[in-house]
């Protein structure tokens, strides 16, 4: 494992985001990098395709929502 010197900025940027997915701050990057990684090889699916793709992988059947955010 290795150290990344990031932006202070995108650190508080990356905490606070953490924070809201219930994540590590270094899950957290983890997660970023990898679904950045996800759409520069995948540059045609959108955000929701490459999440709903790797939830398939992972054996996890995503429901359609049923309802609208108030």
């Amino acid at each position: 494992m290795g150290i990344v010197n990031i932006d202070d900025d995108l650190h508080d940027q990356m905490r606070k985001a953490s924070s809201v997915a219930c994540r590590s701050i270094n899950a957290q990057a983890a997660f970023w990098i990898k679904i950045g990684m996800l759409c520069e090889m995948n540059p045609t699916m959108s955000f929701n395709e490459i999440v709903v793709h790797e939830l398939k992988a992972a054996g996890v059947e995503p429901l359609a929502f049923r309802g609208a955010l108030t």
